[in-house]
This record gives structure tokens, C-alpha cells and sequence, in this order.
């Protein structure tokens, strides 16, 4: 399979870890699948009602869902749009990722934008240029930089310029939870768990019989994650959760900190104090795009953002004044914790 790497639009996601302590009382009925998708790690685990093995039908749906989105497959739809083959016709998956998109665009006022993708190919952080010596020409590259500059009518992408190039890397991974969920839900299971680089959805209990335990990482300058701790525990059930942090993916160029989260609306890296977000909302599709429009916009607009939509709550770190680390987070969110709330 192709990959779908986690570059470009997405703000890296902070690997969130799956808890699954005190093995003595879990259920032996669960099913755990793992591998490897879209140039990250899968991990899944199910109930199902006749302990069927699922294994071969989840690799089929990745398979099926590259097709759609990875701009890491040539023959994939979104590719193809990307070259301006007159041909091809969006299916039922990009058109879900399309109309999530331009929506998280509009209410984040274009602080997510799926048309970002020639901005973050010249920062060398895309699917294209991995060159970081060299300083793009931004106002060269911004008239073709615009959710409003496309639409899509009768399973066609219109652009407004050819030279028009989408990434759904900040939306598609999260999706792509939701399409294993509805998966899973379709084989007749209640209990379950699926996370693909960092990015959960989750129904039920985990088998233990308790909500499902993510752990959030704590953001340090480790590229690697070697040095991995967690700054909080949530406990989760029936939604899905994303984290986009901008610690892991950056570059140093004459003494500067490139970020890879672009500010589609200037063409340049973000350059504030918010290092991590975290969203938890009713799709993971829907955390997933929120996560990185949050990373945009800062922790004062996100906040309003997140507070204004009672579906949604976020999980904010931040820098302080003095460097040290900061939370803050939406009123909903307190009832995730799980120390709180076991």
C-alpha cells in the first residue's frame, strides 16, 4: 500500500498511547489487530459478537480508502485531481473529506484549508520538495492558496486555477478511523478501539469494561519520541479524539525554528505558543481537522472556536512566559480525565 505519510497540512499528531494496564480481569474475547497504514502504525481492537477475525476486511478498507486520498498513491482520486486528469470522478470518501473540509474552513475563518498543499510542498514538508535551504517565494505561490477557489458538483473537483493542489493529510487520517468504526459497527461489534497514528475513535468499553484509556503526550523537542511522557490521561467512550502538536516536525535554517504547520492564509510557518491541541468531538474526522485549524489559529481563537460548538471540547499546552508548560482546556473536557472519572 501507498503511503499516506502524516506531513504536509497535518500538524504532526502527538502519539497518543493506548492504556491497557491490569491484565488479570480484561476479556480474552477481544481481537487486536495491528500494523502498519499510510506510513504510520494501526492498532485495533474489537468485540466481536462471534469472534470473528476482522483483519483481512480492515486491510481491504485501508486499501480501498487510499485509493481515494493518499497523495502518496499516483492512481489515487485526489492525485489525479492534483494532475488535472479531466477523468476522474470523486467517490464517497473524498466527497465526506471535501464537505468536512470547507466546513472546518468556514468556521475557522481559513485557518484550515485543504488547498494548502502547494505552500507546504515549497516549505519542504509535503509530498513534494523536501528541500529546506532555500526560502520559498510566498507571494508567488498564494493566488492559487483558497478553499473558496474550488467546489465540487456532480462528483467533480472544479478549480478555479489548475495549479490548485489539495492535501487531506490533517483530515483523511482521522477519517479514516471513523471508516474502520463504521466497519467494525457494520460486523456487529459495540466494543471497540481504533487508532491510526495518534488519531482514536472509540465505541463501548475497552476489556477491562471500562471506558477506553488514551494517554496525551507531553511536547518535547524529541522528533523520535524516544523520550515519550505523558502529560494527562483521558477516558473515552462512543467519540473521537485527535492531537496535532508542532514538536516533532520542524527544521532549523540560519538559526531559525521552521514549524511545519503553514498559516495557509500568509504562507508561512506558524510561529506561536501553542504546541499542542487536542480535540475530542463526535467523528475523529472531525477532531482531526479541528486539531490542526486549532494549531493555526493559537490557544485565545481555538478556544472560542471550540467553546461556541457543544459537540466539541479541546485540550490545549501551551508556552508560558517563561517557558514552562500551560494547559487549558474547554469546561467538557474535565470529564475525560481519567482520574477523575474511572
Amino acid at each position: 500500500m501507498h503511503n499516506m505519510k502524516i506531513t504536509g497540512l497535518h500538524a504532526f499528531a502527538a502519539l497518543l498511547i493506548v492504556l491497557m494496564t491490569g491484565c488479570a480481569t480484561e476479556n480474552k474475547e477481544y481481537t487486536f489487530s495491528k500494523g502498519q497504514v499510510y506510513g504510520t502504525y494501526y492498532s485495533i481492537t474489537y468485540l466481536h459478537p462471534r469472534k470473528k477475525d476482522l483483519h483481512r476486511q480492515i486491510e481491504e478498507k485501508f486499501s480501498e480508502f487510499d485509493n481515494s486520498l493518499s497523495t502518496f498513491n499516483p492512481q489515487s482520486i485526489i492525485s489525479r485531481i492534483n494532475r488535472n486528469d479531466s477523468s476522474v470522478r470523486t467517490d464517497a470518501y473524498f466527497e465526506a473529506m471535501y464537505h468536512m473540509a470547507q466546513q472546518v474552513s468556514d468556521a475557522s475563518s481559513g485557518a484550515f484549508d485543504i488547498t494548502v498543499a502547494p505552500l507546504v510542498n515549497a516549505w519542504g514538508f509535503g509530498f513534494g520538495n523536501h528541500d529546506h535551504t532555500m526560502q520559498p517565494n510566498v507571494d508567488s505561490i498564494l493566488p492559487f492558496i483558497g478553499y473558496k477557489k474550488i467546489s465540487l458538483r456532480n462528483h467533480t473537483l472544479i478549480k478555479n486555477d489548475k495549479r490548485i493542489m489539495l492535501d487531506a493529510s490533517a483530515i483523511a487520517k482521522g477519517q479514516s478511523c471513523d471508516v474502520i468504526g463504521r466497519l467494525l459497527e457494520e460486523n456487529g461489534c459495540k466494543n471497540f478501539m481504533v487508532e491510526i497514528g495518534g488519531e482514536v475513535f472509540c465505541r463501548g468499553l475497552n476489556p477491562k469494561g471500562e471506558k477506553w484509556h488514551i494517554g496525551i503526550d507531553k511536547p518535547n523537542d524529541d522528533p523520535a519520541n524516544e523520550d515519550a511522557e505523558l502529560q494527562t490521561i483521558v477516558a473515552l467512550s462512543d467519540v473521537g479524539l485527535a492531537t496535532s502538536g508542532n514538536y516533532r516536525q520542524y527544521y532549523f535554517r540560519d538559526g531559525r525554528k521552521y514549524a511545519h504547520t503553514i498559516e495557509p492564509r500568509t504562507g508561512f510557518p506558524v510561529n506561536h505558543n501553542l504546541l499542542s491541541a487536542t480535540v475530542v468531538a463526535p467523528t475523529c474526522m472531525q477532531a482531526d481537522a479541528y486539531a490542526t485549524a486549532f494549531m493555526v489559529l493559537g490557544v485565545d481563537s481555538s478556544m472560542a472556536i471550540c467553546q461556541s460548538n457543544p459537540q466539541m471540547d479541546c485540550y490545549l499546552i501551551y508556552q508560558g512566559e517563561k517557558g514552562e508548560l500551560q494547559t487549558a482546556y474547554t469546561p467538557g473536557f474535565a470529564k475525560y480525565f481519567a482520574d477523575e472519572h474511572d
